[in-house]
C-alpha cells in the first residue's frame, strides 16, 4: 500500500472547507465537496456524456437570453462544506475568466446528467443539496436506451424543497428559467446498430 499524497491530507481535524478546493492544485479534474469530503471523479466518461454536455451547453447558450451564462463543469459553493460541481448551470453574473466557483443565489438552473458512478449523488444527494441552497430549477438528466431523458424539478419556495415538474423524453419545452425548446434526440447521435 502506497501513502497517501500530502495534497489528499485534509488542512485540519475538522476536515476539508469549500475555500480549500481552490488550493489544491494537484487534485484531479472534477474533484467536488460533499459534506467535507473530497469526491473524485475516478471512472473515465462515456462518449454519450460528453456528448449530450457538449450540445446541451451549446443549444442553452443559443436560447438563453442576455444576461443569462451558461456555465459547464463550475463548482457552486453551497455552504462552507459544500462545493458540488455540476455538469451545467444557468447563472445571472456576468462571464469571469478567473471565476472558480458561484454562490446559489446567482444560479437559476443545475443540470446533472447521470453516470453510473455519480447515480446515487446526482438522483438523491444534489437533489436535496441544490434545493437547501435555494436553487430554483434543477434537471437530471438519464440515459434510456441511448436517448436523453430530463427529469424536471422546481423549487417550492414554501417548503424548500423540490416539485417535479416533468419527465421529457423526445422534446422538452419549457417556460422557466427562460423559455427554452429542446428536441432531446438530437442531442446524443444514435447508437450504431
Amino acid at each position: 500500500m502506497t501513502a497517501l499524497p500530502d495534497w489528499m491530507r485534509p488542512p485540519r481535524a475538522e476536515g476539508w472547507f469549500a475555500e480549500d478546493l481552490d488550493h489544491l492544485p494537484e487534485a484531479p479534474r472534477h474533484t467536488e465537496l460533499i459534506d467535507g469530503a473530497l469526491v473524485f471523479m475516478m471512472s473515465p466518461q462515456r462518449s454519450w456524456h460528453g456528448r449530450l454536455i457538449t450540445a446541451l451547453t451549446t443549444t442553452l447558450m443559443a436560447q438563453a437570453p442576455t444576461g443569462t451564462e451558461v456555465e459547464r463543469e463550475m463548482t457552486i459553493r453551497l455552504d462552507a462544506r459544500n462545493r458540488p460541481e455540476p455538469d451545467l448551470l444557468l447563472t445571472n453574473l456576468p462571464y469571469d475568466p478567473d471565476r472558480t466557483w458561484y454562490a446559489p443565489e446567482h444560479v437559476m438552473l443545475v443540470v446533472e446528467v447521470v453516470s453510473p458512478e455519480s447515480a446515487h449523488r446526482d438522483r438523491t444527494v444534489k437533489l436535496c443539496k441544490y434545493a437547501e441552497a435555494g436553487i430554483p430549477h434543477y434537471w437530471c438528466i438519464e440515459d434510456e436506451n441511448g436517448a436523453p431523458t430530463v427529469h424536471v424539478y422546481e423549487l417550492d419556495e414554501p417548503t424548500g424543497v423540490y416539485a417535479p415538474a416533468g419527465i421529457f423524453r423526445g422534446s422538452l419545452h419549457r417556460l422557466v428559467p427562460f423559455e427554452v425548446s429542446l428536441d432531446l434526440d438530437k442531442l446524443t447521435p444514435p447508437r450504431n446498430r
